[in-house]
């Protein structure tokens, strides 16, 4: 039993327990520690497991999320099999949810009954192994995803890089500059996008999508749909004739619909790859059967009007998630007009008005004149830490995103005024307190604490109202151009996607880690990670930091030729399942199939179908014990049998 320090010696009286515990069938030796999961607290239990020759053991401690392998590889030093191991959990279970002595010690003492009762009831499991494809599959080509591919490939390993966009780049290839330290972000990001492209073991599929994954760790069998460009990549130069020769127009995306781009076209200069790509639906070929003119220019015949959608069936060993992220729909604050006042833009729209390669050529302009603007308001936490109209989190990054932007407006227009409506500043990087001081005391910008609270015309301007409630007053102030600082937010997808893989997310669709703390690149599949903003709002350090983790953890996985299976799985009894298939459906992993049995009943030969399980797809939840109707399924180390038991020593 552990006190684990005071987190449960505070709340539940140990001595109590111990008093009551020591009285129940089976048990010979039990003994407290402050810190069992210590090299001590081990060590107590391998000679108290020697010395009372016990063949059974439940720890009494925190969850068996943090410490259960810890614990099964103390009682394998001590030569019992390491599920033939129970761990009450009275931290989490006990001792934090409650307060009171008196309402904790009880409910521990049954805890430990329902473990005792279980684990007399475990049997010995082993693990069997499974061959390890060694190529990764990284899903997202923004920073994390290229970061990720290039560190695996770096390791010697094969990686298949696939994004949904016709260039790898992601929201970061939008940017101007980058915070703390203003560097250009084209600078930073588009070397890394060459090297992804050049490098001998990654491979780039770009206008592509998952369409299925299936298999397990080790052994992914995943289906991409390479999306027709109606450019063969192969054959094109990236001459650039076709598209200065269309006639076709279409709002820019890259540019947030600031500018236009033709039918056929890269996204932005610096694209990788660097081929064109054919809108359909704002292409007059397809949309009216007429014209055709990039395929007559085209001098290397690389326009194809004929191309289909490809799918490609691949295996992979591991897979990383870095998908990225999109931004709130701010509409939905009707009070400051965007979309009504075409002066109301987004923080990323500043940056593409204010970059060098953006629509106005790096010329900061407003949208519904040209004129240059020299009074600039910026609104923070739009959709963030707001529970009416948005999201309760953070979203971390609009502070300093924010900062930037009023710098490099004071940097590039001296002259022109900057006002921040915050309702804190939150800056929890590296240089970033310095940085958000720079702003206010080098460059001047004003920030006033409060809410904004309408946006109106008056005459040619906008008219911002808000409070300061640092001095307790209204505020008004005349603008020609507001910038709202949007939250980042989970894509529209997101939920899909894991659906379709086979791990969770959490309310806001951000994909969930399995642990916070000693697991944040894992989810709870087995072999998928996760990096960068998929994962919940970071900044790009934080991005590729988290990026390089993953890879590491695929490298890891990939320095093995085979690995240890699960043995907590499902079983099925053949002899009882009546083929209902009902558990199929169930399972979240994909990891029971049906199959034809022959039985031989008197002289005949009778066929018959049945479940079984794909142990190595398997990840022990249950769920499939729960549906069967027959009682045919069952889980290794979770049976009926221990399960009942452990509810009949809770109901004594």
């Amino acid at each position: 039993m552990c006190w684990c320090g005071s987190n449960i010696a505070s709340t539940v009286d140990l001595d109590r327990v111990q008093k009551a515990v020591e009285k129940l069938t089976n048990v010979v030796h039990v003994e407290q520690n402050k810190y069992t999961c210590s090299e001590p607290g081990q060590a107590q239990i391998v000679a108290g497991i020697r010395e009372h020759n016990l063949d059974r053991v439940v720890v009494a401690a925190c969850s068996p999320r943090m410490h259960e392998k810890t614990f099964q590889r103390t009682v394998a030093k001590a030569g019992l099999n390491p599920y033939l191991l129970e761990i009450a959990n009275i931290r989490e279970h006990c001792s934090w949810v409650h307060t009171s002595v008196e309402e904790a010690t009880p409910k521990a003492i049954d805890l430990l009954r329902a473990a005792v009762a279980k684990v007399i009831r475990n049997t010995p499991l082993t693990t069997s192994t499974i061959p390890v494809e060694k190529r990764a599959l990284v899903i997202g080509g923004g920073i994390a995803g290229i970061q990720a591919a290039l560190d695996i490939a770096d390791a010697g390993h094969q990686v298949v890089l696939v994004e949904k966009e016709p260039t790898i780049g992601g929201r970061m290839a939008q940017l101007d500059k980058t915070f703390p330290t203003l560097d250009c972000s084209a600078c930073i990001l588009t070397p890394k996008m060459v090297d992804a492209a050049q490098h001998p073991k990654i491979r780039l599929l770009t206008y592509a999508e998952i369409e299925e994954v299936g298999g397990y760790i080790g052994n992914f069998e995943v289906t991409i749909r390479k999306k027709a460009r109606s450019v063969n990549e192969d054959v094109c130069t990236g001459c650039g004739i076709c598209w200065s020769k269309c006639p076709s127009k279409a709002p820019n995306e890259f540019d947030c619909g600031l500018g236009e781009r033709k039918a056929i076209y890269i996204p932005f200069p610096q694209a990788v790859p660097n081929k064109p790509v054919i809108d359909r639906e704002n292409c007059r070929y397809f949309t009216k059967g007429k014209c055709g003119v990039c395929k007559k220019v085209c001098p290397a015949g690389a326009v194809d009007f004929e191309q289909e959608d490809e799918l490609l069936r691949e295996r992979f060993g591991a897979i990383v998630v870095a998908t990225g992220y999109e931004l709130f729909d701010h509409s939905v604050y009707g009070e400051y007009g965007y979309g009504k006042y075409p002066d109301v833009i987004t923080g990323l729209e500043f940056e593409r008005l204010i970059n060098a390669s953006g629509p106005t050529g790096g010329k900061l302009k407003r949208p519904s004149d040209g004129k240059i603007p020299k009074t600039v308001v910026f609104v923070k936490c739009v959709g963030s830490r707001d529970e009416a109209k948005g999201f309760p989190y953070c979203s971390r990054t609009c502070c300093m995103y924010t900062a930037k932007q009023a710098i490099l407006l004071r940097e590039k227009m001296p002259e022109a005024e900057a006002y921040v409506f915050y309702m804190d500043v939150r800056t929890p990087g590296k240089g970033y307190e310095e940085f958000y001081t720079r702003a206010t005391e080098e460059f001047g910008v004003n920030y006033l604490r409060g809410r904004v609270a309408r946006i109106y015309p008056k005459g040619d301007q906008l008219v911002v109202r808000g409070e300061d409630t640092l001095v307790g007053a209204q505020v008004e102030i005349e603008a020609d151009l507001v910038v709202l600082a949007t939250a980042m937010v989970a894509r529209r997808d997101a939920a899909e996607l894991a659906q379709r893989i086979g791990f969770s997310y959490d309310q806001y669709h951000f994909f969930t880690e399995a642990h916070p703390k000693l697991r944040p690149v894992e989810t709870n599949t087995a072999g998928v990670f996760l990096a960068g903003a998929c994962q919940g709002p970071k900044d790009i350090p934080d991005t590729v930091a988290q990026a390089s983790a993953a890879a590491v953890k695929v490298a890891m996985l990939f320095s093995r030729d085979e690995l240890e299976t699960n043995p907590m799985v499902a079983t099925v009894d053949e002899g009882t399942c009546s083929g209902c298939e009902w558990c199929k459906p169930t399972c979240p992993y994909g990891a029971i199939d049906i199959k034809t049995i022959e039985e031989r009943v008197g002289k005949r030969t009778v066929s018959r179908r049945v479940a079984t399980v794909n142990t190595g797809l398997c990840q022990g939840c249950g769920a499939c014990t729960v549906a069967c109707r027959s009682g045919a399924m069952n889980l290794k180390g979770f049976t009926n049998e221990q399960i009942l038991a452990e509810v009949e020593a809770i109901c004594l």
